[in-house]
């Protein structure tokens, strides 16, 4: 049985992790998770699953808990030392990284130092510290196994193939809700509007982040770090019915794609489970009869400027990737809080980036005064 702890269990990723979980429970087990401040969805993880050992955001969330938890006996820890804590829990050989932004790069940085193999669903780790989490992780001999679902499709696609005759990868990505809307229309985009994607059921950062592409920006320098292809072999491609997840282009003309239905349970079981495969028979088939027609379409980085912003932070290198992510996150908390306009995302990351002075990243502290310079930089920006 594989003992594993989730970092970020009451998230969309989390809950489908749990899920799964629980379809194969004689062959997983939770040994501890982590949280936030949902603490009424993660009284009911507690109660159903058992885990040792729980953390949440702080101390106000921990006595919650313990009031919903009543004779119910769990440890309870908090804050980035809790978080931590779960992500180097003795008994787990797999983390689950799931937490949103780069909350979750210290941890998931120790549970590679602590010799814990990381399914990745947060690709916010690699776009900071892509050098530094992937040097520990050959280092201490730990396999980083990709949950989102086009890096998983391309991991299936790659696994075992020489690297040297890959000769590109391609990312997929729906479009989002905006794919199609006039360019002089998103002036007035909403929240809501943005929260409506056509496809996924996902949280609200990375539903926006899907809207305005940086979802995909993020993915590209995720992939870089990964599958070791600089950017001029990472493509993008919109496809909007989102059945074909990514694409592999050998050298020899060849290209393999992973198909399914859109339902992040296909990824989160083949991360957990790997190298086996796990019989989801719960799920719906995939028929491509009852899919229709596909269609691929290139990006509009004029209508989509978050996506060329991505591919240039990767392009500069160092802390640049790391000022952008800081950036977004910060302009997309602005959003959802409804103290900026869509549109203001983009322009004000390019601002940031344009003011950063980049320079290598290859310790954690370079990757974290880089964060909390732009993240204090966007702030002012939204501010004035």
């Amino acid at each position: 049985m594989k003992t594993i702890a989730v970092l970020g269990s009451t998230g969309s990723v989390g809950v489908t992790t749990l899920d799964v979980v629980s379809r194969f429970s004689e062959q997983f087990r939770v040994g501890a998770i982590a949280a936030g401040r949902n603490v009424e969805l993660l009284a009911e993880q507690i109660r159903r699953f058992r885990p040792e050992l729980v953390s949440v955001a702080d101390g106000e969330a921990a006595l919650r808990l313990k009031e919903l938890l009543g004779a119910e006996r769990v440890e309870i820890v908090t804050g980035l030392d809790g978080a931590i804590s779960v992500a180097t829990w003795p008994a787990a050989q797999l983390v689950v990284s799931a937490m949103v932004g780069a909350l979750g790069l210290r941890p998931t940085l120790r549970a590679i130092e602590a010799g814990k193999d990381i399914a990745f669903a947060n690709k916010e780790v690699l776009v900071v510290a892509g050098e530094v989490v992937t040097r520990a992780a050959e280092r201490h001999n730990v396999r980083l196994l990709p949950v989102d679902s086009e890096h998983n499709a391309l991991f299936q696609c790659i696994e075992g193939r020489r690297r040297s005759t890959v000769k590109r990868i391609i990312l997929t990505a729906s479009g989002g809700p905006f794919r199609t809307l006039p360019i002089d229309r998103f002036e007035t985009v909403t929240v809501a509007d943005a929260l409506k994607h056509p496809t996924w059921q996902m949280g609200a950062k990375i539903t926006i982040d899907s809207a305005t592409l940086m979802n995909k920006g993020l993915e590209v320098i995720e992939a870089r770090w990964l599958f070791g292809l600089d950017s001029s072999r990472i493509s993008v491609i919109i496809h909007p019915q989102s059945i074909v997840h990514s694409m592999v282009e050998m050298i020899d003309g060849s290209v393999l794609a992973e198909m399914a239905i859109p339902d992040m349970a296909i990824p989160v079981a083949y991360a957990l489970a790997f190298p086996e495969r796990l019989p989801m028979d719960h799920l719906q088939p995939l028929s491509l009869v009852d899919c229709g027609t596909l269609t691929f379409e290139q990006p509009d980085l004029g209508r989509f400027p978050c996506l060329r912003l991505a591919y240039e932070a990767l392009a500069a290198g160092g802390t640049m990737p790391a000022c952008l992510n800081a950036a977004n996150e910060e302009l997309v908390a602005g959003f959802l809080a409804k103290k900026i306009r869509f549109l203001e995302i983009a322009r004000h990351i390019e601002t940031v980036m344009g003011r950063h002075h980049g320079r290598g990243a290859r310790s954690l502290e370079d990757v974290l005064e880089t964060d909390s310079w732009a993240r204090a930089m966007t702030r002012e920006l939204m501010a004035a």
